[in-house]
């Protein structure tokens, strides 16, 4: 118990204030309020209760009946003006109108679960550019470093060639590695232009800052409380499951009430008749009750084979549900301790480099000992960064599929809202 409490609580305080490496909650929210998939499923479910309604009514209207005509008698050669008025409408059998106010009640159920869904996919659509941008950019900064440290390298190699105390090679060695360097940088800044564009087309709600916010230190906390009790968490707030399940539900529903209809609901009806100019007035009663035939048998057992269909379909939807739970728990672990390996070994290169460059100054290396050193560590630099990001979006997905990232539920109500306006 002590455990669950601790996995409930932790990620709130953590995510109690906005995260540095994240956009502002408040751009956060108005972006996924306004994104066309949640705008969309908004509606659906004011399309759905609009459909709630109607089959509360029921599928039956007052239907009213007229009728005229000219009577002639032969022998007397008489003739009389005659007519009739009615009022007839169905009336629905008992049970029935309790199986349709229940089916609408489900269809706005699963409406919502849909606009839950589409708001969900939304933040991951979101999640997923935002840290696509945020690798570009940091690979951009990191080549634009390398750039720099290239440069004044240059200077100091160009110097001591005009003093002769180095070959005309290693100038040239050092200009191809910075021009090579320049090209990366440029390159890097071209994804990062890309990365930036596809987010702000997707989210132009959300301002991008000016460059990527340097991490702390220690980097993307550990992922608290056990595998299990975050599995059960992102299960309980399962959308697409909750989608199966009341698919489900109303198969059965649908199943039900097309048995029901094997038996047809009667009509009722009254009228008013006048007849041979008035002598005789009419008040009549009438009771039609439809004959079933094949066809509604057939519809029952079609909607009974449809409603097993929606069961194993809900089945088949909670393997996977569950599947996709615990690769992102896994991946929330895993990715931080890839993290922590390539950075221990980015620390390591940049100390080789250093010691070589040291030593290259004081004229006991080679420069292109020093070139091959900076090249892997750089190598292991971006490939530390990545591993950073990646560690961060995978802590902050399992945050978000278990409800524990920004207001989600907040945000669906306010677009439902939104769309009853």
């Amino acid at each position: 118990m002590k455990r669950l409490l601790i996995l409930l609580l932790w990620p709130l305080a953590a995510l109690a204030v906005d995260a540095p490496d994240l956009p502002p909650a408040a751009q956060v929210e108005k972006a996924l309020r306004a994104h066309p998939l949640v705008h969309a499923a908004s509606f659906g479910v004011r399309a759905e209760e609009a459909n709630r309604e109607r089959l509360e009514a029921g599928p039956h209207e007052f239907a009213i009946r007229l009728a005229s005509q000219q009577r002639r008698e032969r022998a007397p050669g008489l003739g009389y003006r005659e007519h009739e008025i009615g009022i007839e409408r169905a009336i629905r059998l008992p049970g029935k109108a309790a199986r349709d106010a229940e089916l609408g009640a489900v269809g706005v159920e699963q409406a919502r679960f849909e606009l839950g869904d589409a708001l969900h996919e939304s933040a991951r659509l979101l999640l997923s550019r935002w840290f696509d941008w945020q690798r570009a950019a940091a690979a951009a900064r990191e080549w634009a470093a390398q750039v720099e440290s290239l440069q004044a390298l240059h200077e100091v190699v160009g110097k001591r060639v005009g003093a002769g105390d180095a070959a005309k090679l290693e100038q040239l060695l050092s200009g191809a590695q910075l021009a090579q360097a320049q090209g990366q940088q440029a390159q890097a800044g071209n994804r990062q232009e890309r990365a930036a564009l596809e987010f702000t087309q997707h989210f132009p709600a959300i301002a991008l800052p000016a460059q990527v916010a340097q991490a702390a230190g220690e980097g993307p906390p550990a992922v608290a409380g056990a595998p299990a009790d975050w599995r059960e968490r992102i299960l309980a707030h399962s959308h697409e499951l909750a989608l199966a399940r009341g698919g489900a539900r109303r198969g059965r529903l649908v199943a039900q009430r097309l048995d029901a209809e094997r038996l047809p609901d009667p009509t009722l009806g009254l009228s008013y008749g006048s007849e041979r100019d008035g002598q005789e007035r009419i008040v009549g009663l009438q009771l039609t009750i439809p004959l079933p035939g094949s066809g509604r048998a057939a519809s029952a057992r079609a909607g009974a084979a449809a409603a097993e269909a929606a069961g194993a379909r809900e089945a088949l939807v909670l393997a996977r549900v569950d599947a996709e739970a615990q690769r992102t728990v896994r991946q929330a672990q895993s990715s931080r301790e890839q993290w922590l390996r390539l950075a221990d070994v980015a620390r390591r290169m940049d100390d080789n480099v250093s010691l070589l460059e040291k030593a290259w100054r004081l004229g006991e290396g080679q420069l292109a000992e020093l070139q091959n050193a900076r090249r892997q560590a750089i190598e292991a630099r971006l490939a530390a960064t990545q591993a950073r990001l990646d560690a961060s979006e995978a802590r902050y997905r399992l945050l978000l599929d278990a409800h524990q990232l920004w207001h989600l539920d907040d945000v669906a109500a306010g677009a439902d809202a939104g769309a009853a306006r």
